[in-house]
């Protein structure tokens, strides 16, 4: 079971840390525009594609996918679902504040992390 947990903290881990940096590579998206919807979609995803800024982080954010559906095969959906999910938010807080591309965390943020973190460790000891 550590081993499933392992994974369900490197996909949170990979999920949320990359999170701040795909919106930064968005950034300009809005700009990109066509005189037809295929068009417009061709310009979008070309955009994106040719945007290092936007790749490298998904492309992180999908070996999360990979990290998740390793612990899926390890760790009861039960568990795996909210504890992934949930630490993706924490580390996304806790990266978009250290970054500086988020706001600095308040007392209510750190208030939440801590919570997140005590009912995730609840729930894998629980499991374990």
């Amino acid at each position: 079971m550590l081993e499933a947990i392992g994974f369900l903290v490197l996909s949170g881990a990979l999920w949320g840390c990359t999170n701040p940096f795909i919106r930064q590579g968005t950034r300009g998206l809005r700009d990109v525009t066509a005189t037809t919807w295929w068009g417009q979609a061709v310009a979008e995803v070309t955009f994106l594609l040719g945007n290092w800024k936007y790749v490298v982080p998904w492309l992180v954010n999908q070996c999360g996918s990979v990290a998740y559906l390793a612990s899926l095969q390890r760790a009861p959906l039960s568990l795996a679902v909210p504890a992934a999910n949930s630490l993706a938010f924490v580390f996304t807080a806790l990266t978009g504040a250290a970054s500086g591309l988020e706001e600095p965390l308040d007392a209510r943020s750190i208030i939440g992390i801590v919570f997140i973190m005590a009912g995730t460790a609840l729930c894998c000891h629980d499991a374990s």
